[in-house]
């Protein structure tokens, strides 16, 4: 169930961004050279997922239902952005109502 997909070392070879599947809920890391951010989305609280591609490289958008701002982490390849969206929206779906 634990899964984990790294950006492309290529565009970012220091501080790729990743996404880290557990079974409650995706963890976002978003990493620049001096900062990084972290963000946890339950299942069941992702409203959507888009993906902006271009000729090699796809971009992850999350819309979280709780947040204003979309969870956007870059430099993917196309096939891994698929299957990211992929694995969310299944799981988003399956997973059961919390209290």
């Amino acid at each position: 169930m634990n899964e984990k997909f790294s950006a492309s070392s290529l565009k970012n070879p220091l501080f790729p961004d990743t996404v880290e599947f557990s079974e409650k809920g995706i963890t976002f890391k978003i990493r620049k050279a001096v900062s990084s951010r972290e963000n946890f989305v339950f299942y069941n609280d992702i409203a959507g997922v888009e993906i902006d591609a271009g000729m090699f490289w796809a971009t992850i958008r999350i819309k979280a239902k709780a947040r204003e701002e979309d969870i956007i982490i870059t430099n993917f390849n196309k096939a891994d952005a698929k299957q990211v969206k992929q694995l969310i929206l299944e799981r988003a779906h399956e997973e059961p109502l919390r209290s």
